[in-house]
């Protein structure tokens, strides 16, 4: 049997393992996927390789996932953050599948011309750069500078709490963790309120709930989505490459229900 995990901190709310296990149940395939809970990124490399033929990393160890990696592919090397591992031969091979995720999870809003991005960690940057290659003018809002200058150095709009300036945007996407585990906004209720007025959807990656971010923008007459769908869809492309294979639209089913607990 094959093992595989979500290393995170926290990581008990994750929902990754009864989707993946859906989905080998579905196919037959001898494999297990657990939750690793992890404090110390440092350890990452080592408890990977001595456990794990594939892993998934979720926050906030993303963007130590990418400098532990022997190997990161494609898109991941611009966001500097993974998300997806490979265990080949005991080498890490790497991989974001955030970024083609989120794009999935969103089609639903149509046409997007400019996006606020709050938070400024690995998902902020996977999101970022996935909206910068369909040609989308892109602002980040952070609470202070010190993760900005990513942004900053790719062109992006940036600014901190104090700072920020208001615009209209179509869409306005909570990257941090704000409301996984409380009742918090990710940035100062009032500015929401200010920035809802001028926007038409809002999107949390959290996923589970409806996070107090959400609710706000329900309230303001927003269209709103949490991150389910991404997950989904960041999920499926890491089963494909767990397996080596191409999934079909019964396994993107098997995977949903799983994550439903249907």
């Amino acid at each position: 049997m094959k093992n595989y995990a979500i290393f995170g901190d926290p990581v008990e709310h994750s929902k990754s393992p009864q989707m993946h296990n859906s989905a080998f149940n579905y196919l037959q395939i001898d494999a297990n996927y657990k939750k690793h809970h992890l404090k110390d990124a440092k350890k990452l490399k080592n408890e990977f390789l001595k456990k794990y033929a594939g892993a998934n990393i979720t926050v906030p160890h993303k963007e130590e996932a990418f400098k532990q990696a022997d190997e990161v592919i494609g898109i991941a090397n611009e966001i500097q953050a993974v998300n997806t591992y490979i265990n080949k031969d005991g080498k890490i091979i790497a991989y974001n599948t955030d970024a083609p995720g989120f794009l999935k999870a969103i089609e639903c809003f149509g046409k997007l011309e400019k996006v606020l991005i709050i938070g400024a960690g690995g998902t902020a940057k996977a999101i970022a750069l996935a909206l910068k290659e369909q040609n989308i003018e892109i602002t980040i809002v952070n609470r202070s500078d010190d993760k900005l200058k990513f942004f900053k150095e790719k062109g992006f709009i940036t600014y901190n709490w104090n700072n920020f300036r208001l615009d209209h945007f179509d869409l306005v996407v909570n990257s941090t963790s704000a409301g996984l585990k409380d009742d918090t906004y990710p940035m100062n209720k009032g500015q929401l309120e200010n920035i809802f007025l001028n926007s038409k959807y809002a999107f949390d990656c959290v996923y589970g709930k409806e996070t107090p971010f959400l609710q706000l923008a329900k309230l303001e007459g927003l269209k709103t989505k949490d991150g389910e769908d991404m997950l989904l869809f960041q999920g499926l492309l890491a089963f494909e490459l767990f397996t080596n294979t191409k999934a079909d639209n019964s396994v993107v089913e098997a995977m949903r229900k799983g994550l439903r607990g249907e």
